[in-house]
């Protein structure tokens, strides 16, 4: 195991990181153009009403769609008043100046018009964090972040959102929160007795907002057996309904604790799903039974979800022989196992055959780093090949990176969601990944933050400090600039 490293707090070059960090009295200050120097002429105006702004019978959601302005995937959401907003769009903020106080030069790219220049809009946003672009909602993609205008997420809540540009009405929205390692034994039994589950009520609330919400569950469901790692060995019976009741509706079972008291145990633990109202994935009593996907419907679109397990103890599901999914892979399990990547391949590739959506999630990578491995980017971007749409992986109990592959995101580790590890900062505090769906296409994703408290429950937190150790450990557009 690594050993923990000096918490670094950089500086956040970045001046869209405080876009939104302005609250409405910014929009009150003032703000000339020889402030900026000479600007180029403002983009065309293509504005048309929002939804208070339509007479009654109008008939407008079939006609328009949210005009965003897209930032920076590191951009910070919060408030930013529609008049503010409106004056952004018509070209007349040059500086950052009613933004963030600085004097910097606000480059405002119109991506309007064609899809083309979307996705010029976009690239130029992805490279260049004082660049906003003006895009049409049904050309965001999931490696820039937009903007949030009179508390309206445009992506998340189009209907409601008060800029708009002609287009066509947004398909059905559909929200996915992927959490990390919950482990519900040990200190976390002793700080919450009779109901451990008790640790996660501080994020019910935006557990429950979600059309579906998964983790990974490190605990089994039963101790029939001895424990197989001693005092790290974690059962917790009785939860499952305290996580189902708390918004979780499918768990991966592919990790290094499945296996913790003995195949019987682990028998116990997938047969208690049966009936519960959450889907378990990711280990079975035989390799086809590891292999079977959890497949999850949501306004009409179908996600499927696929566990496997790189760091082994947990026994590797065969022929007649019960385990998780296993890839053997560095850094615990040996070299890359080529037959164990083909086969999860074959199997991701079959999934993206029979469903809308693919979601991967991974056990894997060496503890107690921010940095993911080579390997963890080179199988990532093979499960992507093969037909997922996102990849979340877990074990290293710190947040990593993401990267983007292709319209992909691939995110290395979203830290501990709930685990009894107070011996270091890092191993206290993790994110949410929260993933937009339009239809079937991946359009947004946001993060979390959050930190345990001293009884491992964790509590949302303004997040620069989790949010930063991700983007300086991010890759292409989700790098801290």
């Amino acid at each position: 195991m690594d050993g923990p490293s000096p918490r670094r707090h950089p500086r956040w070059g970045s001046r869209l990181a405080a876009l939104l960090l302005a609250g409405p009295a910014a929009a009150c200050s003032g703000e000339t153009a020889s402030e900026a120097g000479p600007e180029p002429p403002p983009p065309s105006e293509s504005l048309v009403p929002g939804p208070r702004d339509v007479r009654p019978g109008a008939h407008q959601r079939d006609t328009t769609e949210p005009l965003v302005l897209a930032g920076h995937a590191t951009l910070t959401p919060s408030r930013l008043p529609v008049a503010l907003a409106r004056r952004v769009v018509r070209g007349e903020v040059r500086t950052w100046r009613v933004l963030d106080g600085s004097t910097a030069r606000l480059r405002l790219v119109d991506g309007r018009g064609t899809p083309a220049a979307a996705r010029r809009a976009l690239r130029t946003v992805a490279r260049d964090p004082r660049a906003l672009a003006l895009v049409p909602g049904s050309a965001m993609r999931p490696w820039v972040r937009a903007a949030v205008v009179a508390g309206v997420d445009p992506l998340r809540r189009p209907a409601a959102y008060p800029l708009r540009v002609a287009g066509p009405s947004p398909p059905t929205v559909t929200r996915l929160t992927v959490g990390g390692d919950v482990m519900l034994a040990r200190g976390v039994t002793a700080a919450h007795p009779g109901d451990p589950t008790r640790a996660l009520r501080p994020l019910a609330r935006r557990l429950g907002q979600a059309d579906l919400a998964v983790a990974n569950l490190e605990s089994t469901l039963s101790v029939a057996g001895a424990p197989t790692q001693g005092g790290d060995s974690f059962g917790a019976p009785g939860v499952l309904d305290g996580l189902r009741d708390l918004g979780l509706d499918a768990l991966s079972l592919a990790n290094n604790h499945t296996g913790d008291f003995g195949e019987r145990a682990l028998l116990a633990t997938i047969a208690a799903f049966g009936g519960s109202g959450v889907r378990a994935f990711g280990a079975g009593r035989d390799r086809r039974a590891a292999g079977r996907a959890a497949v999850l419907v949501r306004n009409g679109v179908r996600f499927g979800f696929l566990g496997f397990n790189a760091i082994g103890e947990t026994p590797a599901a065969a022929p007649g022989v019960a385990g998780a999914l296993s890839v053997r892979m560095p850094p615990r399990t040996g070299p890359l196992d080529r037959g164990d990547l083909r086969h999860l391949l074959g199997l991701v590739r079959d999934l993206d055959r029979r469903v809308d959506v693919v979601v991967v999630l991974p056990h894997w990578g060496t503890q107690y780093t921010h940095v993911a491995g080579p390997v963890q980017r080179a199988v990532g971007r093979r499960v992507v090949a093969a037909g997922a749409d996102l990849v979340v992986g877990g074990h290293p109990h710190w947040v990593q990176g993401l990267d983007r592959v292709g319209d992909a995101v691939l995110a290395h580790s979203l830290g501990n969601l709930v685990f009894d590890m107070d011996f270091m900062e890092q191993t206290m505090e993790g994110v949410l990944l929260e993933a937009t769906f339009w239809g079937d296409r991946l359009v947004a994703v946001t993060l979390a933050p959050y930190r345990m408290d001293a009884g491992f429950s964790p509590r949302p937190v303004p997040g620069p400090d989790v949010l930063a150790d991700v983007w300086r450990h991010s890759t292409g557009p989700f790098a801290l600039r």
